[in-house]
């Protein structure tokens, strides 16, 4: 299989920042999402058969699916694929016929962007044109955060898929993730740029220690909500709430509801500066929340506070924090766009002298959502 063949379909899926926000989508609070316009290309071709064939050019690996034997693989980035599959076939049985499908990606692997929802939505929507399925976006976005949940082990909430499919050009989405509401907020930043240094890090707790911080979030709920019956998630606690339980709560779960119920009310304070175009509460906003990220909810890594720290001697930078699921991947950085090059070259040197790695900066633009290619 090779990117020359001819192909039924083209999709274009990308992957997403969050300017804020963090960890708030299972707890049922408000995040900042976008698209962005770096993409994972997905060629689709019916092949007649009852078997699925999907080659990666990025690691240069191919696999075939039986559609009468959908099993669970030992390597990771097929259950992607095969828990979408799956999925489809419990909404619409046998809809899923025998395709090809070739995969390009210029999203960075590992760096917070959410390269895996961009995969499960992109498979989705080429899945749902090529043989007109009919599933709506919301059905998409279901089925791809069930499949990472169910065939990958990743208890996500619903932000990075929504945003995926919901992304819109220019438009941050303030979204619910308690009630998918969302709505659309224009970007202006002004002189100020969004650019992301990725730390080329991943440490293995990622995975692991995301599911443990949604069950430590789920023992501060039980024990509030014994209370306090009327609240059905944390982000609904306010942090004066909170401080009631200080002494009921072991220290780590408290720290854990802490930085939840205040990091859902900076994702509604950002707004607010943004409305008002007040890009330097914004920035404060992003630091707060990096500091949270880091102190109480034990997500960051030596990386990242690194990273964060340093951009603070500058005034030209408004604002940063790390981004994603944590213990690796990017920092968020908000940025004046004459000094972008000079900082890249400076804390990239920096970066380099204490950890011996190379950093990576991404520039990037937000765009829209996963799309096919017309």
């Amino acid at each position: 299989m090779n990117k020359n063949d001819s192909y039924d379909l083209v999709i274009k899926s990308p992957g997403r920042i969050n300017l804020i926000g963090e960890h708030v989508d299972y707890n049922g609070g408000h995040a900042l999402p976008a698209a962005i316009d770096k993409v994972i290309t997905l060629k689709f071709k019916k092949n007649n058969s009852n078997d699925v064939t999907v080659y990666s050019k990025n690691i240069d690996s191919q696999f075939t699916i039986d559609l009468a034997n959908l099993n669970r693989s030992n390597i990771e980035w097929h259950n992607y694929i095969i828990g979408v599959i799956y999925y489809i076939n419990v909404l619409k049985p046998k809809s899923v016929q025998g395709f090809n499908c070739y995969i390009d990606s210029n999203l960075p692997l590992g760096s917070g962007v959410s390269s895996s929802a961009a995969l499960e939505c992109g498979i989705a929507k080429g899945i749902n044109e090529l043989f007109n399925i009919g599933l709506t976006d919301t059905e998409i976005i279901n089925l791809s955060k069930d499949a990472e949940h169910t065939m990958v082990g990743t208890k996500c909430g619903i932000m990075d898929q929504f945003t995926v499919v919901k992304g819109k050009k220019d438009h941050l989405l303030l979204l619910n993730c308690k009630t998918s509401e969302h709505e659309t907020i224009k970007v202006d930043f002004g002189d100020y740029k969004l650019v992301l240094l990725n730390t080329n890090v991943s440490h293995n707790l990622a995975t692991s220690e995301y599911n443990v911080r949604r069950s430590e979030c789920e023992i501060a709920m039980k024990t509030i909500g014994a209370k306090y019956n009327d609240l059905d998630y944390l982000c609904d606690v306010k942090p004066e709430v909170v401080k009631e339980f200080k002494n009921l709560l072991p220290e780590k779960i408290y720290n854990r509801a802490l930085y939840i119920s205040k990091e859902n009310q900076r994702t509604l304070k950002a707004v607010e500066a943004i409305n008002r175009k007040d890009l330097n509460t914004l920035g404060e906003l992003l630091y707060k929340s990096h500091e949270g990220l880091s102190t109480l909810y034990e997500v960051s890594c030596e990386e990242l506070d690194f990273l964060v720290k340093y951009t603070k001697k500058f005034d030209q930078i408004l604002g940063a924090r790390m981004m994603g699921g944590g213990f690796g991947g990017c920092t968020i950085n908000l940025i004046h766009k004459d000094f972008v090059e000079d900082l890249i070259e400076e804390i990239s040197n920096a970066y380099r002298n204490q950890f011996s790695i190379d950093l990576t900066p991404i520039a990037i633009h937000i765009g829209d959502g996963v799309k096919k290619q017309s």
